[in-house]
Order: structure tokens, then C-alpha cells, then sequence
């Protein structure tokens, strides 16, 4: 039997369509706030930018390879600080395609394509665009809508419009918005109204510069780095609870790296206790903003695209401690735990999560006072538990009762077994 050609056009292309179907993952915020791919549990781990798709490290090895090495599970893909171009679009191909050689996924910035306030006709046809051509793309993981649009004093309206739009088209693949912590004090009517534009929110927070805490309203009553925490908790109230947070911390920023500013970049404690402090307050996605910033960059990083001398000496370690390949990791995509726990110390914040047999306890002290504290509550757990990532360091539980020190900004993480 001979098939007339169009025919087998049209086997061909329905062919196609199931496997482009097949090829295309299905990213969900669960009821704990915890992002899951094809019904993995995943805590995103990225940077804002990434390095480029067929970049290396000093050492010679592919940059995404290196990261995803490391822990790591997103790239902020999408261009920065310029509009969607033809060479843009190839570099997001190029990105994703990366992205999922490497098990990683995109947090794709639509960027101009959600302001549909200005040229919304020729904007939303770019965000239709946009959406239709990596919507079925195994690296695409969640879309960027707009950028700080409550500091950038962005229509509401427009915002609802765009995430209406996406979701239309793409029911598959949550949307983010992230605030700046400026224009946000005392007043939260001004950034609760962008609730209706996404699925996940959250905050960029950036406390190391010279004068420390230039970056947030909170210098007025807090320029500590345990701002990170406050702001935390500030997304998940200004969402009700009811959104998944994902807080956006600092390799460097603006307020480093500009003319007349002094460059400054969190040292490995500060960066730790600051990813810690936001997973204890309930951030269930970190990105590293500034990677990508040509001034915080040595001589050999600017030729290789990326700061890799910081990411060497500092970030990597943060990573490796949270990421896919750590034993804490389970926690981090784990429900907070119902058990009754409590602390006697000043300034301690804790999270306890259960995952399989163990219990984790994850706490920081954000004062500047070093003192014993007591955790109770942790039901009848007995025995011997490490400081993960302070071995051979270890506390005692009895009847679900420890105690440790802390130091001034120290954090510790303690896995218990049932």
C-alpha cells in the first residue's frame, strides 16, 4: 500500500508532537512549597548568571559540568541587562541544551516580554514566542516574570496579565517574581498585590558592602547579614504562606562593583550562615547573583566569562554543603517536621525536617552573643548524632535533649537517627 505524501506528512508531524511531548518535563510547587520535576523533589541551587553554555574553568572543564559537579540544579538563563535579540535566542538553546546534558534545569528570564504595560501587543507576542518554543525543552525547570516590578513601580495588572499569558500556554512550569527589599517598608500592600502574578516569590538580598547593609530598608534596625533571614520570612508573609520562596543572594552586586564603590565579597562563614539562615527562615530555592560582573572578576576569570576565583575559594564549599550530592540534602526538599522542639538561646533559629530515617536539625545563632544552647523536644531520639560538615565534632540526645555552643553568626547542622 503506497501512503500519499501528505499523509505521511502528517504522521510525521504527529510523530513529532508525541515525542516532543515525551521530551518535555513537568515542574510543580508541592504543598510544603518544595519545587518537583517529573516527581522528583529538588531544591534549586543556581546563579544569576550562569557561566556560558561552552565555557571552562581554569582548570579546563566545562563550567556547567563544574556546577552541577558541585550540587547545583539551576541556571538563570535568559539575557541580563539587554533586550531578547536573534543571538539571545541562539544562547538560550545553547543554554538549555546544556542545562540538560548536565541533569541541571533553567530559570529562564522573560524579562521585557512580561512588561505589558509598554508595547504590550509586540511584548506579549515575545512572550508567546518565548513560551511555545521552550515550553517542551527537558532544561527549561521555571520561568523569571518581571524583575523587582514593586520597586520598579510595574503594573500589577500587567503582571497578572503576563502570568495569565504563561500559564495558558504553559500549565507545566512555575513563574517567580523576586523583589528588591527597597520601596517595601512598612507598608506590604505595595508587593502583597504581585501575589496573583506567580508561583513562587522572594527576595534579592545583598548585606555585604562597605558600609555593610546598603542594600536593604533594614540597615535603619538591622545592617547585619542576618538580614537574609529577616527577608525570608518577610516573603512568606507577604504571600501568606501559600507561595514557595526563593531568595537571591550575593557573589557581588552593584553597590561593590560600580564606580566609587569598593569591592567586598561575603566571606565562606558569611556566605554560609547567610544560605543556612535563609533555608532555616523557609527559602526553598537559593540563586547567587554576580557572577557574571566583569569587575568582580581576577584577569584569568575575565578571559574565561566568569568568577570562577570566588566560586573556588568560597561558593563551591556553600554549594557542596547544600547540594544534591550532600547528606543534608534530603532535608532541604523535606516537610518541616511536627515534633515540639524548642531552644533556650538568644538569637537561635532553627528548622527541624525528617527525611526517611533521620532527623535533621538545622539552627544559627544571629546574634553577637556565644552561649550553650538546649534543644528539646525531639521525642525520644537517644544516641550519638554529628555536626555534618564538622566531623569529627558530635552531641548527645537524650530523650530528645542536646545541647551545643554557638558562636557569634555560627551555624550548625545536626542529623539525628529515629
Amino acid at each position: 500500500m503506497i501512503v500519499p505524501l501528505f499523509s505521511r506528512l502528517l504522521l510525521g508531524c504527529l510523530l513529532l508532537a508525541s515525542l516532543m511531548s515525551a521530551w518535555a518535563n513537568q515542574a510543580v510547587i508541592n504543598g510544603d512549597g518544595v519545587l518537583e520535576i517529573d516527581g522528583t523533589k529538588i531544591f534549586p541551587i543556581g546563579f544569576t548568571t550562569s557561566p556560558p553554555p561552552n565555557g571552562k574553568t581554569p582548570q579546563g572543564r566545562n563550567g556547567i559540568a563544574e556546577l552541577a559537579d558541585a550540587g547545583a540544579t539551576f541556571l538563570r538563563a535568559g539575557p541580563l541587562g539587554e533586550p531578547w535579540t536573534e543571538a539571545r535566542w541562539t544562547a538560550e538553546r545553547e543554554m538549555e541544551d546544556a542545562a540538560a546534558k548536565y541533569g541541571m534545569h533553567c530559570w529562564l528570564n522573560l524579562r521585557e516580554a512580561v512588561d505589558l504595560k509598554k508595547n504590550s501587543a509586540e511584548h506579549e507576542a515575545l512572550l508567546r514566542k518565548l513560551v511555545t518554543t521552550f515550553r517542551d525543552h527537558p532544561g527549561l525547570g521555571v520561568y523569571k516574570g518581571a524583575d523587582e516590578p514593586a520597586w520598579g513601580k510595574m503594573s500589577a495588572a500587567g503582571t497578572d496579565h503576563a502570568y495569565q499569558v504563561v500559564k495558558a500556554l504553559d500549565a507545566n512550569h512555575p513563574l517567580a517574581l523576586i523583589q528588591a527589599p527597597d520601596g517595601v517598608l512598612p507598608d506590604l500592600s505595595n508587593i502583597k498585590r504581585f501575589n496573583s502574578s506567580c508561583d513562587i516569590v522572594g527576595f534579592d538580598v545583598y548585606p555585604i558592602a562597605y558600609p555593610p547593609g546598603r542594600h536593604s530598608q533594614y540597615v535603619k534596625t538591622n545592617s547585619e547579614i542576618s538580614m537574609v533571614g529577616d527577608w525570608t520570612k518577610m516573603a512568606t508573609e507577604i504571600s501568606g504562606g501559600k507561595k514557595s520562596v526563593w531568595m537571591t543572594l550575593q557573589f557581588a552586586w552593584s553597590g561593590v562593583v560600580k564606580k566609587n564603590k569598593t569591592l567586598r565579597f561575603p566571606t565562606f562563614p558569611e556566605q554560609r550562615f547567610m544560605a543556612y539562615e535563609a533555608i532555616i527562615n523557609g527559602a526553598r530555592g537559593l540563586m547567587y547573583f554576580g557572577g557574571n560582573l566583569t569587575p568582580a572578576m581576577t584577569e584569568s576569570d575575565k578571559k574565561l566569562g566568569w568568577a570562577w576565583h570566588y566560586w573556588d575559594q568560597v561558593l563551591r564549599r556553600v554549594v557542596e554543603e547544600i547540594g544534591t550530592k550532600s547528606p543534608l540534602y534530603p532535608a532541604l526538599t523535606a516537610p518541616n517536621s511536627k515534633l515540639p522542639v524548642t531552644a533556650n538561646g538568644e538569637g537561635i533559629e532553627f528548622c527541624v525536617r525528617e527525611a526517611g530515617n533521620d532527623i535533621f536539625v538545622i539552627a544559627c545563632n544571629r546574634s553577637h552573643k556565644t552561649e550553650q544552647v538546649k534543644f528539646s523536644g525531639l521525642g525520644s531520639v537517644t544516641g550519638e548524632a554529628p555536626l555534618l560538615f564538622e566531623e569529627p565534632r558530635s552531641v548527645k540526645a537524650i530523650s530528645g535533649t542536646f545541647t551545643d555552643w554557638f558562636g557569634p553568626f555560627e551555624v550548625h547542622a545536626y542529623r539525628f537517627t529515629k
